[in-house]
C-alpha cells in the first residue's frame, strides 16, 4: 500500500491521529526533506525510517519505489507541508502505481492543505473555483495570465514571500484593478493574516505591511463586482 499523508502546513497540532498511526506503522517514509519532516516525526514520535523523495529525484526513484510496494512494502509519502502530489512531489509515482493497480493499493488520508481553508475565510464566493496553484515565474507566464482572465468562477494560486507584490501587480494588468481578491498569509500559523479588498486595495496594503510568508491568493468571478456594485 502506497499511503499519501497530508501533514501540518504551519500548526504542529493539526496532524490527524490517523496520519501518525501510519507513519509510524509503515516500512518507509518517503520524506521531500527529511530534514523538515525530521522535526514533525519527532514531534510525533514517530521513529520509521525515511528516504528523501523530492522534485529533483522523483523520476529516478518512482522505479525503485514500484519495486518495493510490489514486494510487499508498506510505504508512505509525505511532503514539507500539505497533500502530497498538490503542487508537490507525488503525482508521477501515484501514476506508476496506478499502472500495477491489480498489486498495489494506493490511499489518501484527508488532511492539512492550504486551498480549502483560504477558500473557506476568504469571504469570496467558493461554490465553483479554479485552483492554478503556482504561475510559471517566466516562460508561459502571460499565457496562463490570458487563460485567467478568461476564466468565469474563483481562481485559487499559490505564490512565496518573494513575488507576491509582483502577482498581484499583474493581476491589476490582467484582470483589473477593481477585481475582488483576498491574499491569505501563513495560514494555521502565528502570524496568519487576511488582506481582502479590490486588486488595488489589496496592493496597498501588502506594500505597507509585512509579505514575510507562504501566500494563498483567491481571486472573485469576473462578475462579482457587477453583483456588488
Amino acid at each position: 500500500m502506497l499511503y499519501l499523508v497530508p501533514t501540518p502546513i504551519g500548526n504542529l497540532g493539526d496532524m490527524t491521529p490517523r496520519g501518525i498511526e501510519v507513519l509510524q506503522a509503515v516500512s518507509l517514509i518517503l520524506a521531500e526533506d527529511t530534514r523538515t519532516s525530521g522535526k514533525l516525526l519527532k514531534h510525533c514520535e514517530i521513529s520509521t525510517k525515511m528516504s528523501s523523495f523530492h522534485a529533483h529525484n522523483e523520476h529516478s526513484m518512482t522505479p525503485r519505489v514500484i519495486e518495493m510496494l510490489l514486494e510487499g512494502t508498506d510505504i508512505a509519502l509525505i511532503t514539507d507541508a500539505g497533500t502530497p502530489a498538490i503542487s508537490d512531489p507525488g503525482f508521477l509515482l501515484v501514476r506508476a502505481c496506478h499502472e500495477h493497480e491489480s498489486d498495489i493499493k494506493i490511499t489518501c488520508l484527508p488532511g492539512a492543505n492550504a486551498i480549502t481553508p483560504a477558500l473557506a475565510m476568504s469571504g469570496i464566493p467558493c461554490d465553483r473555483f479554479f485552483f492554478e496553484g503556482f504561475l510559471p515565474h517566466k516562460k508561459g507566464r502571460q499565457t496562463r495570465w490570458k487563460f485567467l482572465s478568461e476564466v468565469s468562477c474563483t481562481i485559487v494560486l499559490y505564490e512565496s514571500t518573494h513575488r507576491i507584490i509582483k502577482l498581484i501587480k499583474e493581476s491589476i494588468v490582467h484582470l483589473g484593478p477593481d477585481r475582488q481578491v483576498a491574499v491569505i498569509k501563513e495560514i494555521s500559523k502565528l502570524h496568519e493574516t487576511i488582506f481582502r479588498g479590490t486588486n488595488s486595495e489589496v496592493l496597498e496594503k501588502l506594500e505597507s505591511g509585512n509579505t514575510k510568508g507562504e501566500f494563498v491568493v483567491v481571486i472573485g468571478d469576473m462578475t462579482l463586482n457587477k453583483l456588488e456594485g
